[in-house]
């Protein structure tokens, strides 16, 4: 009996199937379970099968790049510190684990180089640098020390952050940031679809932007653009499948290991 049966039902089933991929980027490293933005938070993210990792960064007033979140050292030694008015010797001083949990106590504010040491081949680094455009050239001179330099990616809601990475960089992929906009009723607004045109004018490789914004009519102008749309930071599966399916490049999540087998 000849199973001519097998091709059609082969086809139905792959036809509920997506076969985009999508980067499940850790959010400053495994955040939901580790210390963000230190090397046991980024070390749990690799572990849990994320393909890229996020961080932040900022020169210190030596003139080293750390990875923080904030501004100032308060909300996590407890200590309230300026980066880029303290040395690193001193923020390196700061305990950045025990605020988590007790086990990571005495957990350092990491050097960039630490970051990426810890990376795996075939695995990416988000770069989003916090402070000004002066950090480039440090950067750039990081990068190139590490051998993995095609492996990372710098963001910035600086427009002029993105725009010297880029023009010092031109090989690797730089983003711009957005944050979604509000009515005054707090409803969240659709994208505006003029950041897109500012970004294809400038050589930029397309937009990392908070996931509220994204609807269908900005997805298709981005891929129209030739740029890549990756979205932050989303933590409900729903939510992730209604992205994906729009057919964004990637989602940042705090839980990328949970998010990826809830999907």
């Amino acid at each position: 009996m000849k199973r001519f049966w097998i091709l059609p039902l082969l086809l139905l089933i792959t036809a509920g199937c997506s076969t985009t991929k999508v980067e499940y980027i850790a959010h400053r490293g495994a955040s939901h379970l580790a210390p963000e933005n230190t090397v046991s938070s980024a070390l749990l993210a690799w572990q849990l099968g994320a393909d890229a990792v996020e961080i932040d960064v900022y020169l210190s007033a030596d003139n080293r790049v750390v990875v923080f979140h904030d501004k100032d050292t308060k909300r996590i030694s407890g200590v309230n510190l300026k980066i880029d008015q303290t040395d690193a010797k001193t923020l390196r001083t700061l305990d950045a684990g025990a605020w988590k949990d007790k086990k990571y106590t005495g957990e350092k504010i990491p050097f960039l180089e630490e970051i990426i040491e810890t990376m795996p081949e075939g695995k990416r680094l988000f770069v989003e640098v916090k402070c000004g455009k002066e950090v480039v050239p440090y950067l750039e001179e990081i990068f190139n020390a590490s051998g993995k330099r095609g492996q990372i990616t710098i963001i910035s809601f600086g427009f002029d952050v993105v725009t010297s990475a880029k023009e010092r960089m031109p090989d690797i992929p730089c983003y711009w940031l957005h944050g979604t906009r509000r009515d005054e009723q707090k409803k969240f607004l659709p994208h505006d679809p003029e950041w897109i045109i500012t970004a294809k004018e400038n050589n930029f490789d397309g937009l990392n932007v908070h996931y509220a914004g994204v609807d269908e009519a900005f997805m298709k102008a981005v891929q129209e653009s030739g740029q890549e749309l990756y979205v932050w930071t989303v933590n409900d599966p729903e939510e992730a499948k209604r992205l994906i399916d729009l057919g964004v490049k990637g989602i940042t999540t705090n839980r990328p290991n949970w998010l990826k087998h809830s999907l």
